[in-house]
């Protein structure tokens, strides 16, 4: 009795990974929501009732925790994204309420430090013509910046000479 020899660079199949260990291998990529990891683990065939119970299993383990993906968010985006940008940010994630809330105010999110400091960053000059002007506000608007603190900030931009951690005048009040 000979055995078939295996084809070239065919491997055997693995049996499917357990609803647990699929969500553990993405947490060790990155942080995950519930909502967000649920929303994942659902796209296969799996029942929602098995997937709340893996789910409920890594919350209690601490391996799974959305106040910690909401601290990692803030961290991530604050100086390129304002206050409320992130908050929608959270919310779209699935996270809301207290977890949102208490990631926002344990991180001191500046929005006029962090328009000027973005400003800065990606455009450092005062726009030169209508067409960079519009190009400017539709950018600082896209990370949720103030209409009015942008036209402030365009209207009175700080100086290139200026520390960066100063503020222009009308900002800083």
């Amino acid at each position: 009795m000979t055995a078939e020899p295996r084809r070239r660079g065919a491997r055997p199949a693995k049996p499917p990974k357990s609803l647990k260990a699929q969500a553990i291998a993405c947490l060790a990529r990155r942080e995950y929501s519930r909502a967000e990891l649920r929303a994942r683990l659902l796209r296969g065939d799996a029942l929602p009732e098995d997937v709340d119970a893996a789910l409920d299993e890594l919350a209690a383990q601490g391996l799974l925790s959305d106040a910690r993906y909401a601290y990692a968010v803030v961290r991530q985006k604050s100086g390129a994204y304002s206050r409320r940008a992130i908050g929608e940010t959270l919310k779209a994630k699935g996270v809301t309420g207290e977890a949102a809330t208490d990631a926002l105010a344990g991180h001191d999110v500046d929005d006029a430090a962090a328009l000027v400091a973005l400003w800065r960053r990606r455009f450092g000059a005062p726009p030169g013509s209508d067409r960079e002007k519009a190009r400017q506000i539709r950018f600082l608007q896209s990370r949720g910046f103030a209409l009015s603190a942008i036209f402030k900030l365009l209207r009175d931009p700080p100086a290139a000479d200026d520390d960066a951690g100063d503020l222009p005048r009308h900002l800083s009040r």
